[in-house]
């Protein structure tokens, strides 16, 4: 078991806590644009950016690509200003007192670093503090909607782990200066990811994952001073070879020291994976991702869960009836569909079954999945409600047509769910079917024959009777039937309230 962290240390891993640090560390840098307090304030930055990148990807709100935009101008204001200090400090390091190049290439770059400080200075004036300030803050009361170490930062981290992993691979197989230089990058982002998100893990992985990035960012470091160094005119050819040799020595001595940690048995990418989520728990991350994305857009979401909540029930007692058969991933799409299907009401009202396909096909493909069941799921999704014309609507190209049909039966499912719950008011939390007498009987305790739910119901049943060839009918349970079979009964107005807010 992970101590427990202390109120510092759980402030300084905080978004509000680096937005100040930012302020307070661009008052330094502003006084002399000292190397220390340059690498200092755009750490701070970069934290702030990092953090806005893992949430965006589960929050839509505009307000995080804002602070990233805001961010990114006086961060690469301080860019060239930081790399040519970072070629000071090498050359200092890797030359005598003595040696005439070091004197030619330092002269070089106290030249250029003069006019890199006045153009860091003018980012630095230009940067909106009252903006940035208003931007974290709000922010910041955003970012508790989702638990640390929870399954949506482990799936964000483990898909961190597959693009640095990726680069990996290309690299080695490369071994080419831009393919070491975006390794790093890759790396870095995933330390990034499980420093503001799995501190637990981060408390054992992070020393690696910092040198890592050290040893990478230093090879980088390498490959640009050996440019310099190649077209400075003023640099002989043995100066060229005594240079080259130094430079190649410490470049692959950082090589070594990577794949020393990085291949093998023990490498530590196995290490890191087999920490993170696998099998069913990876099943689980990617809903965690959806619904989190959803919650963040659909103006009544309890809906939402209770309607994933109706079309698992009616999947399982068609399965268990023996209607339909388990296919793949089936459960866990409908499941999906169901949870996202009103995130299109966040822009509009009329038509939002149409947009919710177009917002879930422009989602990035998780990790777990591949793109043809995330289009399955927009497809769902989609048919939860409106007209039914597949033969000719675009969104079933490419799809066979058994496949169509069983994707019309989840839509079905789905759409009969929805209609339980089409006033939003949570009056049935629970349905039952049986087959009896050729029938498909879905019954619940809250269900009235005589209703607005009644005449919604035999609409949106129709669907689900085409593409089970069974006829559906829907009846009122008794309150003995509900209690035998474990359902919820009806209640009273406060506990129904009480129990709406426990599938939220």
């Amino acid at each position: 078991m992970q101590p427990a962290k202390s109120a510092p240390e759980e402030k300084r891993m905080g978004l509000a806590y680096w937005a100040k640090r930012v302020l307070e560390e661009g008052d330094k840098a502003s006084r002399d644009f000292a190397p220390d307090a340059v690498h200092d304030l755009r750490v701070a930055i970069r934290r702030c950016r990092s953090m806005a990148e893992g949430f965006r990807t589960v929050d839509p709100d505009p307000a995080w690509q804002q602070m990233r935009k805001l961010g990114k101008a006086l961060f690469a204001g301080l860019g060239d200003l930081r790399d040519t200090q970072v070629m000071c400090e090498w050359i200092l390091k890797l030359s005598e007192p003595d040696d005439l190049v070091r004197h030619t290439l330092l002269q070089t770059l106290r030249q250029r670093e003069a006019e890199q400080k006045s153009a860091a200075q003018q980012a630095l004036h230009e940067f909106d503090r009252k903006h940035w300030l208003s931007l974290n803050a709000y922010l910041a009361n955003r970012t508790g909607k989702i638990p640390l170490e929870g399954l949506v930062f482990q799936h964000l981290a483990l898909e961190r782990w597959r693009d640095a992993h990726e680069l990996h691979h290309r690299a080695l197989r490369n071994r080419s200066q831009v393919g070491y230089h975006q390794l790093r990058i890759g790396i870095k982002r995933f330390r990034y990811t499980v420093e503001n998100f799995l501190p637990q893990r981060h408390q054992k992985w992070a020393k690696d994952l910092r040198d890592l990035q050290d040893m990478l960012g230093e090879v980088h470091d390498f490959d640009v001073l050996w440019a310099m160094i190649r077209a400075h005119p003023e640099i002989g050819p043995e100066d060229h070879m005594r240079w080259r040799k130094r430079v190649l020595e410490e470049r692959q001595k950082r090589l070594d020291f990577y794949r020393s940690k990085m291949l093998g048995r023990n490498s530590l990418w196995y290490q890191w994976r087999s920490q993170l989520p696998s099998g069913e728990q990876l099943q689980q991350g990617v809903l965690a991702r959806l619904k989190t994305w959803a919650s963040s857009l659909d103006p009544d979401f309890s809906h939402a869960t209770l309607v994933a909540k109706l079309a698992l029930c009616i999947y399982d007692g068609l399965v268990a009836h023996g209607v339909i058969r388990p296919t793949g991933r089936d459960r866990q799409l409908l499941e999906a569909a169901a949870l996202l299907h009103e995130v299109g009401r966040s822009k509009r009202e009329r038509g939002h079954h149409k947009l919710t396909y177009r917002m879930i096909s422009k989602l990035n493909v998780p990790f777990g999945w591949n793109a043809d069941e995330l289009h399955e799921v927009s497809i769902v999704a989609r048919y939860h409600r409106g007209a039914l014309s597949p033969s000719s609507n675009a969104v079933f190209t490419g799809i066979r047509g058994k496949r169509r049909t069983e994707l019309l039966r989840l839509a079905g499912i789905l759409r009969l769910a929805n209609a339980f719950d089409f006033a939003h008011d949570q009056t049935i939390v629970y349905v039952d079917v049986e087959r009896r007498d050729g029938l498909l009987q879905i019954s619940s305790p809250g269900f009235e024959s005589i209703s607005p739910t009644a005449e919604r119901l035999a609409r949106a049943r129709y669907l689900l009777e085409a593409t089970c060839r069974v006829p559906v009918v829907v009846r009122p349970s008794t309150m003995r039937s509900a209690k035998r079979r474990g359902a919820p009964q009806r209640t009273t107005s406060p506990s129904a309230s009480a129990e709406r807010d426990s599938l939220t």
